[in-house]
């Protein structure tokens, strides 16, 4: 089992930049995919990117592709999302999630969730 805690949001303007960070505590960070999602007001839950095991093979919404990136440092059990550009529909509250068998965009296949974060992008 894992447990994740989100932390890096807050309020930015248009254009500007936000770096989340995702840290899981438990064993075996390494052997767990990692995903970013997002739910803004009113909105279903979305996916945002995702980033495998061994940090080969990463995937992005494509409303997010080519400004946000997703790294993982295993040494730390960290997850990071890096957003640049950002829009005022970027704004929601970010959740990391991780699952040990599934890599993808589909939220319900992950198991293990964190809190979230907020992220505000004001125009």
């Amino acid at each position: 089992q894992v447990q994740l805690v989100e932390s890096g949001g807050g309020l930015v303007q248009a254009g500007g930049s936000l770096r989340l960070s995702c840290l899981a505590s438990g064993r075996s960070f390494s052997s767990y995919a990692m995903g970013w999602f997002r739910q803004a007001p009113g909105k279903e839950r979305e996916f945002v990117a995702a980033i495998s095991w061994s940090d080969d093979i990463s995937q992005y919404a494509d409303s997010v592709k080519g400004r946000f990136t997703i790294s993982r440092d295993n040494a730390k059990n960290t997850v990071y999302l890096q957003m640049n550009s950002l829009k005022p529909e970027d704004t929601a509250i970010y959740n990391c999630a991780a699952d040990p068998l599934r890599f993808g965009s589909v939220w319900r296949e992950y198991d293990y969730w964190g809190r979230g974060t907020h992220v505000t992008v004001s125009s």
